[in-house]
């Protein structure tokens, strides 16, 4: 089982990736950055409360671990 900062951090860092690459995909998309970034806040701020949670939940679950 991973401690609970290492799933906020590991979570925060993924999600820094997934803010950049949604800016530049709204961005792309809409023409305007300003959209683009609102999209890609919002985006980040759900994906960051979900990932926390999966990961959190995952840590419980012992199927699929290799015991040493």
């Amino acid at each position: 089982m991973e401690t609970r900062r290492r799933t906020l951090v590991k979570a925060i860092v993924w999600n820094l990736i997934g803010l950049l690459v949604m800016s530049l995909v709204g961005l792309a998309m809409t023409g305007s950055a300003t959209i683009g970034g609102a999209m890609a806040v919002v985006n980040t701020a759900i994906g960051l409360s979900m990932y926390v949670a999966y990961e959190r939940v995952w840590s419980r679950i012992d199927w699929g671990r290799l015991r040493g």
